[in-house]
């Protein structure tokens, strides 16, 4: 009778089965390691793309904030050279109608009148004086209720009192309120302008 020992062979089998099983482990890590490695470098990319333009974004909003600021610096100070232009033509513009309305008072006022003060109150003025007659005092309004300057000429108050020569006269107190000339007026007034204008 033959007796054969299979152990050795068995044991060389349950031996070459455990080296596979460790190799596949160890392929199964390595795969795993390298996905992971791959996914790990994919995303710290995306990550580094992603905060590269989000720092250009950045820069751009910066600059453009910049800029908005230089912008709004720059109406505020357009407007304020527009109110300071403004300003001077209401200036300049108060000055000629001053000029012109005392130009019109004076040529208006009929003799026996002396004026005694004249008072502004936005668009309305109060005119006092002293005249030698009533008749002198009607003429006056009928005078200045006939200038295209003046309008509303109102008579306030007009009563009997003694000069300091002890002649008889009478002070009188009227309102009334100017005409503002219109801005048009300007360019009819230079027909050199307009005609200027005018060619095709």
């Amino acid at each position: 009778m033959i007796r054969i020992n299979l152990l050795p062979h068995r044991e060389e089998k349950r031996k070459a089965r455990r080296e596979q099983f460790f190799a596949l482990i160890g392929l199964v890590v390595v795969l795993a390691g390298a996905i992971w490695f791959l996914g790990f470098t994919a995303i710290n990319r995306y990550i580094t793309v992603q905060e590269t333009k989000n720092a250009y974004i950045e820069r751009e909003i910066e600059s453009l904030k910049k800029e908005i600021a230089a912008i709004a610096k720059l109406k505020e100070e357009t407007d304020a050279l527009l109110k300071r232009k403004q300003v001077i033509e209401t200036l300049q513009g108060s000055r000629a109608e001053t000029t012109r309305m005392f130009d019109e008072l004076l040529r208006r006022v009929p003799d026996g009148i002396r004026l005694v003060n004249f008072v502004q109150n936005g668009m309305q003025f109060d005119l006092s004086g002293e005249s030698v007659s009533e008749a002198r005092v009607s003429s006056l309004m009928r005078s200045l209720e006939e200038s295209p300057l003046f309008q509303q000429v109102n008579m306030l108050e007009i009563r009997a009192a003694n000069a300091l020569n002890g002649r008889p006269i009478y002070t009188f107190l009227m309102r009334m309120a100017i005409e503002r000339a219109a801005p048009a007026a300007a360019d009819t007034k230079n027909p050199a302008k307009k005609s200027a204008g005018d060619k095709p």
